[in-house]
């Protein structure tokens, strides 16, 4: 996969969330791309801590997936900006399609999925969802960085992108130029953490820095 580059680059931070956590977060369900479950009433007050958390930033905007459960976390930090932006929704940023997967039991999908479901979680080079139906990891990687590349190249930032835990996990570290096999060397993105990444002036092997990663220490 080539690794993004940007062709005028910008100097600017661009802060990445997962969504609250979800009904179906909690009772170990997968989502998806289509599947979409409320968010727990407890993730309504970490939304506004990491609002909180945020306030002070001049976002110029935030970009957050259509998905309910994103839509719902990007209004709650908003109302917490000092400066509340517009918020811009696209279909994008969702999660990762998982086809046959979605509104299913992992652990019942981990006993006919075990191969494809280990590496969709450790080794994205070997991940193959057709049996399931799932979109390709190269294509959801590729639809969120065009939304961060546009956005950077549209405006002076900085933004704040709301997302889901396998696709945005992915894009980020595919930003800084981590190959398929090294995505997920850092885990994926936990609800309501922050990850923070900064356009580098160069023309490098990443047009990315990553400066923060999964934090949700503000997390009472």
């Amino acid at each position: 996969m080539n690794k993004p580059e940007l062709r005028e680059q910008k100097q600017m931070k661009l802060y990445f969330t997962r969504h609250g956590k979800t009904e179906w977060n909690q009772e170990l369900r997968f989502q998806g791309m289509s599947g979409d479950s409320p968010l727990l009433p407890t993730s309504y007050d970490e939304i506004k801590q990491l609002g909180q958390m945020i306030k002070d930033v001049p976002f110029e905007k935030i970009f957050s997936s259509t998905s309910m459960r994103a839509r719902k976390t990007a209004e709650g930090i908003n109302k917490e900006l000092e400066r509340p932006v517009k918020i811009v929704y696209t279909d994008e940023l969702k999660e990762l399609g998982l086809g046959k997967l979605e509104g299913q039991s992992i652990a019942e999908m981990r006993k006919t999925y075990e191969k494809e479901l280990e590496h969709m979680r450790y080794r994205l080079d070997r991940y193959n969802p057709e049996v399931f139906q799932g979109e390709p990891i190269e294509q959801a990687i590729s639809r969120i960085a065009t939304v961060v590349e546009a956005a950077v190249e549209s405006g002076d930032g900085p933004y704040l992108f709301v997302g889901h835990g396998a696709s945005l996990t992915a894009a980020i570290q595919a930003l800084t130029g981590k190959d398929l096999a090294d995505l997920r060397s850092m885990g994926g993105l936990k609800n309501n953490s922050l990850s923070i990444l900064e356009t580098t002036e160069s023309e490098a092997d990443s047009a990315y820095t990553l400066k923060l990663w999964n934090d949700d220490s503000f997390l009472q």
